[in-house]
């Protein structure tokens, strides 16, 4: 059973930790505007395994560390996230939708409608791209 819910910002840290930074040290997972964020996590029966941040400035959302428990991917709870993250912007009424993608990623972000920008640029050994969703009304 899969259950998505706004969660805590706090809550969000330790599935960045262990998805993303594994060997970094802790508080490198904490955003400085995670306190202004809208945060959803991903419940696997019961098990919060999955997370996502969004910030918004007026109509426009960006997305922030979406995250899946390393032991839980590839089962689809990223996709699960996305889904529910681009409803809740429709809902919103946003304009659109961007993120900071991993180069070796783009094709993950292609499945949900999100294009490339030419902005690209390297960050702690990754190379990024920010991709974009525009929506209409």
């Amino acid at each position: 059973m899969v259950q998505i819910e706004q969660i805590f910002p706090s809550l969000t840290w330790r599935i960045r930790h262990e998805a993303m930074y594994p060997d970094q040290p802790f508080d490198i997972v904490k955003l400085k505007d995670d306190f202004e964020g809208i945060h959803f996590g991903l419940y696997a029966d019961h098990k919060l395994t999955g997370v996502v941040s969004l910030f918004y400035e007026g109509d426009v959302y960006q997305f922030r560390k979406l995250a899946v428990l390393p032991s839980a991917q590839k089962l689809g709870y990223g996709s699960q996230l996305m889904t529910y993250m681009i409803d809740f912007c429709k809902i919103q009424k946003a304009t659109k939708l961007w993120c900071n993608a991993r180069v070796q990623a783009k094709e993950f972000y292609f499945k949900f409608g999100f294009h490339e920008t030419d902005k690209v640029f390297s960050k702690d050994g990754n190379d990024f791209v920010i991709m974009e969703k525009e929506f209409t009304h």
